[in-house]
């Protein structure tokens, strides 16, 4: 802007002596270097309004719901209006994918419900045609598609509080093989028909201060994860020990029927991205475990990961054994990120 303004101020002072040199008058030479000046400054202040005139364009498809849009010219320039230019394309990448993940939960909610109610209306209606009969197995696979409701349920509720980032705590001091005990008592009846067997070491004096609850989603999604991709007749290892050094308890939960490639290590725990099934594992799912496991580690300023380890997928799960402040786990997530 300033080297418009003195490149402009220059003409119009030579342009003027000039025709003040030929013999015009004041009045006659003024108007004219007037209209030369403000040409030339029209014509080289486009270069400067072009970005924002695309701005206030790409603004208003973008009110319209339109976020595709970019800004194309002035985004190479270090001057104020490229950094403004650079910024509005970040914001208009954010909100479309804000946009999209809006549109791919909607999306993924409809097909998750979508199959339990459907079976469930199948269910009740031949029952209520008389075409099968209300037997304990009938009414048992009714039970199984309430249960994948009600799980569902749960899931999109805790992700809801993810989201919101509110999650309160209820700190206590517990045994941590009798919680493990506890957490995988349902998961082997669940697991009834797949002949999977649960191997523990865990430490029987170890404890921890931490909600049991939260804990509790964290260790019954990555177990019953394990479970899940695990072929029928195998089994899952939990191996846990104090790190004293760091004073955090690390639980390895390992299954041993297929390995995780390190580039989808990190995808896993995203929101409804599912494992892939092989051969004698169960298929299903909502694709929200994972993430809820990551959440809830979080909230006590641990992690779970997947590591190498050549037995299997290994998902290790590592949490302070004494609680830590909010800020402090605040901190020691951004330090792991």
């Amino acid at each position: 802007m300033s080297v418009l303004i003195v490149i402009s101020t220059a003409i119009a002072f030579v342009m003027a002596w000039f025709l003040l040199k030929v013999g015009l008058t004041g009045w006659v030479a003024m108007p004219i270097t007037l209209a030369v000046a403000l040409g030339i400054t029209y014509f080289f202040s486009r270069g400067l309004t072009t970005p924002l005139r695309q701005m206030r364009d790409a603004a208003e498809a973008m009110a319209e719901g339109d976020y595709t849009v970019r800004v194309q010219t002035g985004t190479d320039s270090n001057d104020e209006i490229g950094m403004l230019a650079r910024s509005f394309n970040e914001m208009a990448e954010e909100l479309q994918h804000a946009d999209q993940m809006r549109n791919d939960l909607i999306a993924n909610v409809s097909h998750e419900l979508r199959t339990p109610v459907s079976a469930l209306q199948a269910m009740l209606e031949n029952l209520a045609d008389g075409v099968v009969e209300p037997t304990p197995a009938n009414m048992e696979s009714i039970l199984n598609q309430t249960h994948r409701l009600s799980d569902l349920i749960a899931f999109l509720l805790d992700l809801s509080r993810m989201e919101a980032g509110a999650a309160s705590l209820q700190i206590e001091r517990f045994n941590f093989a009798d919680f493990i005990d506890e957490t995988i008592e349902p998961l082997e009846i669940a697991d009834s028909g797949h002949a999977h067997t649960i191997d523990m070491h865990v430490p029987d004096d170890l404890t921890m201060e931490g909600d049991q609850d939260r804990l509790r989603q964290l260790f019954t999604n990555v177990i019953g994860n394990a479970l899940k991709h695990s072929p029928d007749d195998t089994a899952v290892l939990i191996e846990t020990h104090e790190n004293k050094t760091n004073d955090t308890i690390v639980t390895n939960v390992v299954n041993f029927g297929s390995q995780i490639p390190i580039e989808a290590r990190s995808d896993i725990f995203r929101r409804f991205v599912k494992g892939k099934t092989g051969p004698g594992t169960e298929s299903g799912g909502t694709g929200l475990g994972l993430s809820i496991a990551r959440w809830a580690a979080q909230l006590h300023g641990g992690t779970v990961r997947v590591v190498d380890d050549p037995r299997g997928a290994d998902f290790e799960i590592t949490l302070p054994k004494h609680h830590i402040q909010a800020d402090v786990a605040k901190s020691a997530r951004s330090g792991d990120a």
